[in-house]
C-alpha cells in the first residue's frame, strides 16, 4: 500500500508537466509487465497491467505532455494495450481482445511506430486463429507482413509464422511451406530492434519460430520421424524456465504439437506422454490457447486405428475435462 501510494503521488506530483521520474517509473513498470506476461498466470499481473495502462492513458489525456514525450507515451500505450488485448484473448473473450487491439493500433499509429503497427495486425491474426477464423487470421497476418516488409526485427518473422499457421488450418500446404521458408531465410538477416529489446510477447525467438513451424505441419495432419524430431526440439527449446525466452504457453503449445505429430505417426503412448505435462498444469495457467491446443489432440484421438484403445479413450475423457476444471480467469 505504501509503494502504491508513493507511485500515485509521483504520477500526480507534476501538475503542469510530466517529469522524468514519472516516465522512468512507467518504464520500469512496463518492462516488468512485459517480462512477467509469458512467465506468470494472468491473474498475477492483470490488475497491475490495467492500472498501468490507465495511468498512461490519463497522462495522454491530461494535456501535460511535452512534444518530446508524446511518442514515448504512445509507445507505452500501445505496448500495454497489446498485452491487455492478449489477456482478453487468453480469457477467451475475442471481441474485447479485438477492441483492445484496435486501441493498441491507434496508439502505435500516433507514435508512428511501424513495428508496433505490424505487431497489432499480428495480434488480430492470433485472436482470429484461436477463434477458429483462419481466413481472417491469414488476412490480418498478410496485412501485418506487408507493413513489416522493411522491418529488420523479428516482428516480420512472427507475421510469416502466423501466415503459415492460418494457411495450415485452411489446408494450403504450399503457402505454409513458402511462408516458413521465407521466415527461415529472414532469420539470418535479423537486426534486433526496440521491440526485440523489450522481449516477452514482442520478440520472436528462434525456439518460438520452430514451435510455429511444427504447429503448421501438425495442423496439416503430418507425422513421421523427421517432424517428430523437430517437435521434440521445439519442446526442448522451452524446457528451461530460467531461459530468457521461456513461456509456459509456448511450452504447452509445443507439447500439444508433439502429441499430435506422434499420434499421426502411430505412436499413441508417445502422444500420451507428450501431453501429460499440459494436463498437469495448474488451473490458473490453462488459458484459451492452451485449452484449444489440447482440444486439437482430443479431436485427433477420435480418428485413426488407435481410437478404440483404452489409452485413447481415457485420454479423450481427461482432455474433455481439462478446460472445465480451470477457475474463472480475471475479468473486468
Amino acid at each position: 500500500m505504501a509503494v502504491r501510494r508513493a507511485k500515485d503521488f509521483l504520477l500526480g506530483a507534476d501538475r503542469e508537466r510530466i517529469g522524468e521520474d514519472t516516465l522512468g517509473l512507467l518504464d520500469d513498470e512496463v518492462q516488468r509487465l512485459v517480462a512477467a506476461y509469458p512467465r506468470e498466470p494472468l491473474s498475477a499481473i492483470w490488475d497491475d497491467l490495467l492500472e498501468t495502462q490507465e495511468q498512461v492513458f490519463r497522462l495522454l489525456e491530461g494535456g501535460r505532455v511535452r512534444p518530446s514525450q508524446l511518442r514515448d507515451l504512445n509507445v507505452k500505450g500501445a505496448v500495454l494495450s497489446f498485452m491487455v488485448a492478449k489477456g482478453f484473448n487468453d480469457m477467451e473473450v475475442p471481441h474485447q481482445a479485438l477492441t483492445m487491439t484496435r486501441v493498441a493500433a491507434a496508439c502505435a499509429r500516433d507514435a508512428e511506430h511501424a513495428g508496433l503497427i505490424a505487431a497489432t495486425e499480428g495480434l488480430k491474426s492470433l485472436i482470429a486463429y484461436w477463434a477458429d477464423k483462419p481466413t481472417d487470421a491469414y488476412h490480418y497476418a498478410s496485412q501485418g507482413a506487408a507493413v513489416a516488409e522493411h522491418q529488420r526485427g523479428t516482428v516480420a518473422l512472427w507475421l510469416l509464422g502466423l501466415q503459415a499457421r492460418a494457411a495450415a488450418v485452411l489446408g494450403d500446404e504450399e503457402t505454409v511451406r513458402t511462408a516458413n521458408q521465407q521466415a527461415a531465410d529472414r532469420r539470418e538477416r535479423v537486426v534486433p530492434d526496440d521491440l526485440d529489446a523489450l522481449g516477452g510477447l514482442f520478440t520472436y525467438a528462434p525456439e518460438k519460430q520452430l514451435y510455429y513451424a511444427v504447429e503448421a505441419e501438425a495442423v496439416l495432419g503430418h507425422g513421421g520421424a523427421q517432424l517428430a524430431q523437430q517437435a521434440e526440439q521445439a519442446v526442448q527449446g522451452f524446457s528451461d524456465p530460467t531461459a530468457p525466452n521461456w513461456a509456459f504457453g509456448d511450452l504447452a503449445g509445443s507439447q500439444c504439437d508433439l502429441a499430435l505429430v506422434r499420434l499421426y505417426g502411430g505412436d499413441l503412448d508417445g502422444a500420451a506422454a507428450a501431453i501429460r505435462p499440459v494436463l498437469d498444469l495448474p488451473a490458473s495457467h490453462r488459458n484459451n490457447g492452451i485449452v484449444m491446443s489440447a482440444m486439437r489432440v482430443r479431436q485427433a484421438l477420435t480418428s485413426g486405428p488407435a481410437r478404440e484403445a483404452v489409452v485413447a479413450r481415457d485420454l479423450r475423457a481427461e482432455i474433455e475435462a481439462f478446460p472445465a476444471s480451470r477457475p474463472a480467469l480475471p475479468h473486468r
